[in-house]
């Protein structure tokens, strides 16, 4: 009987996502492939080339909510995501699995991101083996509070529990509200070196306008949302300086103060040490601490 199943977003990127089920596929695990609405045959492509594969079609782009329904879509005890660019290596969700049922106070495990351009790891995971955080007792690993959801398996129950990720951010840093979400409802997550998950994105690294639009207007909106006043104020601040020369700053404050009404209802400051810890968790790396 499987106990984890992958859960993959998708919108139009059928060749890549392809390329992905190819690894993923191997009948050790359910997959559901939720599609957000793509235009260019994903769901007819992946139903010929992967009949076993479970897919779910949104009438409309749902953004990072697409991975709750599939969550809600899976069965087993432990859902993994993957992304259409990524892939877990081979026994990676026995490992999990085995670590998550030995630690029933872990929701959220969060693997060893590795590229697959070049086979190192990504600065994510040489963070979280760094262990900014420290490590909790009972923990299977180094404490986070920060993941790329790509690299993360969650205990379904937990995730449903709080939620799932949120549809006021639509997508972009949603996975920091669910990390703070889950540890304040009392929950670890915690990293793992030897489970290892693949990523092979396209395009530069660096995010495009747009995409730097939407992550920084959704973490000012996670300061309204969960953390103190004075932190999303500043935060707000700074923002609005840089709107006078460049215009990302724009659209990101304006998709701030659309949705600020909806933050303000939904606002539920962590406590006081949580908050300590995501202001630690949020720090770059020194170049000493990574190696």
């Amino acid at each position: 009987m499987p106990r984890v199943s992958v859960v993959i977003a998708t919108r139009d990127r059928r060749e890549s996502l392809l390329r992905s089920l190819a690894h993923l596929d191997d009948g050790r695990q359910p997959i559901v492939v939720v599609d957000n609405a793509s235009s260019d045959g994903t769901t007819a492509a992946v139903r010929a080339a992967h009949p076993r594969v479970d897919v779910l079609e949104l009438p409309e782009n749902a953004g990072a909510v697409a991975r709750t329904e599939g969550v809600r879509r899976a069965t087993t005890r432990y859902v993994a995501f993957a992304d259409d660019d990524s892939w877990w290596d081979l026994g990676a969700l026995d490992r999990a699995a085995e670590l998550l049922d030995a630690h029933p106070r872990v929701a959220v495990l969060v693997g060893r991101v590795r590229l697959a351009a070049d086979r190192v790891d990504d600065r994510v995971s040489v963070k979280h083996r760094a262990a900014l955080l420290g490590r909790s007792p009972g923990a299977p690993g180094p404490d986070v509070l920060s993941f790329p959801a790509f690299a993360a398996v969650v205990r379904r129950d937990a995730y449903l529990a709080v939620g799932g990720f949120s549809p006021l951010l639509f997508f972009g840093g949603e996975e920091h509200l669910l990390a703070l979400d889950l540890a304040a409802a009392g929950w670890q997550l915690a990293y793992a070196d030897d489970v290892v998950t693949w990523h092979d994105p396209a395009g530069p690294g660096i995010p495009s306008p747009a995409r730097w639009a939407l992550q920084t207007r959704n973490d000012v909106l996670i300061d309204w949302l969960r953390r103190p006043l004075p932190v999303a104020l500043a935060a707000t601040a700074r923002l609005a300086r840089g709107c006078s020369r460049d215009p990302a700053a724009r659209t990101a404050l304006a998709g701030v103060l659309r949705r600020l009404p909806t933050a303000l209802r939904q606002r539920r400051p962590v406590p006081a040490e949580l908050e300590r810890r995501f202001a630690t968790a949020q720090r770059p790396l020194s170049p000493a601490a990574g190696g």
